[in-house]
């Protein structure tokens, strides 16, 4: 039963990141940093598609983010009349348009990350190389095993 002691101690913990980020001024200075005023949904979409390769359809952003489509859709619409993200025709599929961020959305993002970065970096600052590492490598892993578990 260990394991699961180790467990039940890390869960309120996960709680606790989770309010401290939400309730904390991190996200609103980032989302500040972007010279733009998006709310959070808005702004996890357009982090969504400036981390991908390549462009995405909406139920694909809907996916990434575990929620339903329509919600994208109008948050997507959104973003497009502010010239944030724009449609561009799916190369395999002409009936179909996939969504990529703009130049503007993307240094928008870009200007997002590094607030974001800048503040995790110093937190962590005074870490051993190796304990960096094996957060780095431990939390990558928790959220694949997480994802795949609820899709």
């Amino acid at each position: 039963m260990s394991g699961d002691d180790d467990l039940l101690d890390v869960l309120p913990r996960l709680g606790q990141i989770s309010t401290a980020l939400g309730r904390g001024r991190l996200v609103q200075e980032a989302t500040e940093a972007t010279g733009l005023n998006l709310d959070r949904p808005a702004m996890t979409i357009l982090m969504t598609l400036a981390t991908t390769e390549a462009p995405m359809r909406i139920g694909e952003i809907a996916d990434r983010m575990q929620v339903v489509g329509p919600h994208v859709t109008r948050q997507v619409q959104a973003l497009e009349q502010r010239g944030l993200v724009q449609r561009v025709a799916d190369p395999n599929d002409k009936r179909v348009s996939l969504i990529e961020p703009t130049p503007t959305g993307a240094e928008a993002a870009r200007a997002y990350t590094a607030t974001i970065f800048g503040w995790f970096r110093e937190v962590i600052a005074d870490w051993p190389t190796q304990d960096r590492t094996d957060l780095t490598r431990l939390l990558n892993k928790l959220v694949d095993d997480i994802t795949a578990r609820l899709t």
